[in-house]
């Protein structure tokens, strides 16, 4: 989805003004709008409040991610969605607890996260849509490259990847499990929009993709080796491949068109905040 400047634009706030806008904006939509509330579950909110990140579309770290070994050469930089950028706005929405906590059981995906999961993602999308009205209505251009028909996504790769976004938007970084850790955690979703606005980047309190996780900086923790139950994490990373196989050919067939895992992002000390960086190996090496 491409949307245009509006023909009557407000007159810019600085940089810093204009994020404390966005950031109302999205908390507002989150709180209030129904299909951020699940009707099955007595209209429970199924986020909790957006955390907000912000990168200057010419930031370097942009352009590293075509490299193979990071996303691969197929990664648009957000000039390459819209020319004229100057910013990236990305955001974290954190599953509430009542869908997080009954899947912290071991075994089987839970009803409520796969409700999350797709019901969720329809908030979420909503969500871009909202952020890209508003980014014109502030003024300036905007696009969101995952609702347009340049997007594609092969091999379960994409040429926009959302988490790699908030990790150059200050937002968080990876996990063992690959999971983005933000400080709410990493259960949860994300979404972003590219804007012609010029906004205050997010400073990044932190320097290597995996900064947040004990075990690939200390070896501490190690929880979600555990808890994956195709047995993709390990101490050496996570195969994709093995934790795909299992999505497809053992959950999916019992849940039908609806379905998923987040055993990793659950029952964890990442699950919903930072983990201590000096905390005990939780899993063998």
């Amino acid at each position: 989805m491409t949307t245009k400047r509006s023909a009557t634009p407000t007159t810019e706030p600085d940089p810093r003004r204009l994020v404390t806008l966005i950031e109302a904006r999205l908390t507002e939509v989150a709180a209030n709008d129904p299909l951020n509330r699940a009707a099955a579950y007595g209209g429970r909110r199924i986020y909790d409040d957006p955390l907000v990140g912000i990168a200057a579309a010419a930031d370097p770290l942009f352009e590293r991610l075509r490299d193979e070994t990071i996303v691969g050469p197929h990664h648009l930089t957000p000039r390459e969605w819209l020319p004229e950028a100057k910013s990236v706005v990305s955001y974290f929405l954190p599953f509430a607890d009542w869908i997080r906590e009954p899947n912290r059981a071991p075994g089987m995906v839970a009803e409520e996260w796969v409700v999350g999961r797709f019901d969720g993602e329809d908030f979420n999308n909503h969500l871009r849509r909202q952020l890209a009205a508003y980014l014109v209505e502030l003024g300036g251009k905007a696009v969101v490259p995952s609702h347009t028909d340049r997007h594609r996504i092969t091999a379960r790769r994409s040429n926009w990847s959302e988490r790699h976004a908030a990790f150059v938007s200050g937002l968080g970084t990876f996990g063992l499990s690959r999971s983005m850790i933000t400080r709410a955690g990493s259960a949860g979703r994300f979404g972003s929009a590219i804007t012609t606005l010029d906004l205050a980047p997010t400073p990044r309190d932190y320097d290597g993709p995996y900064d947040r996780c004990p075990w690939l900086v200390t070896g501490g923790c190690g929880a979600c080796i555990g808890r994956c139950p195709s047995g993709a994490i390990t101490a050496d990373g996570k195969d994709t491949a093995t934790c795909a196989h299992y999505l497809d050919h053992v959950v999916k067939p019992l849940f039908a068109s609806r379905y998923g895992c987040g055993k990793c992002q659950t029952g964890v000390p990442c699950e919903s905040g930072i983990p201590a960086p000096g905390m005990k190996p939780l899993h063998a090496r």
